[in-house]
């Protein structure tokens, strides 16, 4: 899904509940601080909503809800969920960033950050929620430590909160492994890069020294017939640093 569509289900579901506001708390909440974020990241064609001051309005969505006209005219549809859907970390309401501005009638959404989004999908575990959080950490759209810290205050138990932590190592393993992975290629990339220009600049060097010797040869004087008798024609420079008087 892209952005526009986005905000088309908002301006669909605006119409249907009457509600101006609404939480997006799937993977299409990271348009709130990555708006133009690669579609091949938020590969859902759903985006989870919750209206915000009238929660039972949530259902009415279904109008627009999977398998419904709108779903299949289009493409992409609402899910109504409750807060209860996702395992968040405490405080997450605090840190709603709100979607960019856009052809929504002036419907608005709140979307998680994307730590409270990731820690919800390392709780969740599925498959697709495996994918996409490998993705936003390759992408350096998350911060480790930041990571930790939520977890930490998130309601979960022991068992699955040692899980997690292992998934959100074994990511930023791999990260940081694909990154030293491209290093030594870059390192012999720069190096041929040097040599190429080294080489370049060596052959320059020598062509140029040509040219000069060929205008040297060109502007030469002719030489004196007993020029090999005279090898120090003018002493009086060398020994006081003065030209001969003409005669």
């Amino acid at each position: 899904m892209k952005k526009q569509q986005v905000d088309h289900i908002l301006r669909a579901a605006g119409r249907i509940t009457g509600e101006r506001q609404f939480v997006i708390i799937g993977s299409q909440s990271l348009r709130g601080k990555y708006p133009d974020v690669a579609d091949d990241i938020v590969r859902s064609v759903e985006v989870d909503l919750i209206a915000t001051r009238n929660p039972a309005r949530t259902e009415w969505l279904n109008a627009i809800g999977q398998d419904s006209p709108f779903h299949q005219n289009f493409g992409y549809y609402a899910d109504p969920v409750e807060e209860t859907t996702a395992i968040l970390p405490k405080g997450w309401k605090e840190r709603l960033a709100s979607l960019p501005p856009g052809d929504t009638e002036g419907v608005s959404g709140l979307c998680l950050d994307p730590h409270d989004l990731a820690i919800a999908k390392y709780v969740a575990g599925r498959e697709r929620d495996i994918v996409f959080n490998r993705e936003i950490v390759a992408r350096g759209l998350v911060a480790h430590e930041r990571l930790l810290d939520l977890l930490n205050s998130t309601a979960i138990d022991d068992t699955v909160r040692d899980r997690v932590r292992a998934s959100i190592a074994k990511d930023f393993f791999a990260s940081k492994a694909r990154d030293e992975a491209r290093d030594p290629v870059d390192a012999e990339q720069s190096r041929v890069s040097a040599a190429d220009s080294l080489e370049e600049t060596r052959a320059q060097g020598r062509e140029d020294w040509l040219k000069l010797k060929r205008r040297q040869a060109n502007k030469s004087p002719p030489a004196r017939a007993d020029q090999s008798l005279d090898p120090d024609p003018k002493p009086l420079v060398k020994d006081f640093g003065t030209e001969p008087e003409e005669h």
